[in-house]
């Protein structure tokens, strides 16, 4: 029995990184002047951002959180999509020259994109394979 939830867990922590790095990689494409990611190693540095993300998404995004909580509310939560941005201009900062984030509006479109992500595949993907997996 637990070899299959870890089976389900890794599942779900692989979904969310290829999730991260298909979005990564698209706006990469789009706006080509303002991210940039390296591409050597045939992709590895995509999975490589991708994962400190997703990392960071799950054990450091909850404290920001809880600490910004007030301006979130103040803000009517119009201040959430900024904590992605932090966290895109952290890993920006991390990897150097295999990531280049440039400007403020684009990449807080692209953390607005990484949330509707996160909450769709919550929704579509990860809920129907816990439930199945049950």
């Amino acid at each position: 029995m637990l070899t299959k939830i870890k089976k389900i867990r890794l599942l779900e922590n692989l979904i969310y990184i290829m999730g991260y790095a298909l979005i990564l990689l698209l706006m990469s494409m789009i706006f080509r002047k303002t991210i940039a990611i390296d591409n050597s190693y045939l992709g590895l540095w995509g999975i490589l951002i991708s994962t400190v993300i997703y990392f960071l998404n799950k054990k450091v995004k909850p404290i920001i959180f809880k600490l910004t909580l007030p301006i979130t509310a103040l803000t009517l939560g119009i201040f959430y999509p900024f904590i992605n941005l932090f966290i895109l201009k952290f890993v920006d900062f991390i990897f150097g020259n295999h990531l280049t984030i440039k400007g403020i509006l684009l990449p807080l479109f692209i953390a607005i994109i990484i949330s509707i992500m996160n909450f769709l595949m919550d929704e579509i993907v990860i809920k129907p394979v816990l439930k199945k997996g049950k």
